[in-house]
């Protein structure tokens, strides 16, 4: 199995005390890219590849891009998102089972492709001649998809 649950790859969590990562100003691009389980992410990757992203109509490689949601806290903690859902309309995609969302600019010295955060689907995801959407938790302090506690 290569996906092990949801989380923050360990660069972006450095690249953010680097400073390298803007969610405000519109300076750095987010995107989401999808894969399937053959798909190898640990807390140690710190780029996006190509290698066992889905193919199918209605995707491109490099997935789609995000809108930012702006940062925000709740007591100790401090959060963002990405505007949510995110769809591929009228797709036909195949035994999708994560994705990754990672930074495609180079603002602040971070490299075109640092990866941000992991996600496991729990199971294969597909559509046929439809949308097929990654739905985002409530940018909150308990749900965001990245939260600093």
């Amino acid at each position: 199995m290569a996906f092990s649950g949801n989380f923050m790859c360990t660069s972006f969590k450095v690249e953010l005390l680097q400073g390298k990562h803007d969610f405000t100003n519109g300076q750095d691009t987010f995107k989401i890219a999808l894969y399937t389980n053959s798909a190898s992410f640990t807390a140690a990757t710190t780029d996006y590849t190509t290698s066992n992203e889905i193919t199918g109509t209605g995707y491109t490689a490099g997935g789609n891009t995000l809108t930012n949601v702006t940062p925000s806290s709740s007591g100790t903690k401090a959060f963002t998102s990405f505007s949510s859902p995110t769809t591929w309309s009228s797709s036909t995609i195949t035994d999708a089972r994560g994705a990754l969302i990672y930074n495609t600019q180079t603002a602040g010295g971070s490299s075109t492709t640092d990866t941000a955060v992991v996600l496991d689907f729990l199971a294969n995801k597909s559509s046929s001649s439809g949308d097929f959407q990654v739905v985002f938790p409530t940018a909150d302090a308990t749900s965001a998809i990245i939260r600093i506690e």
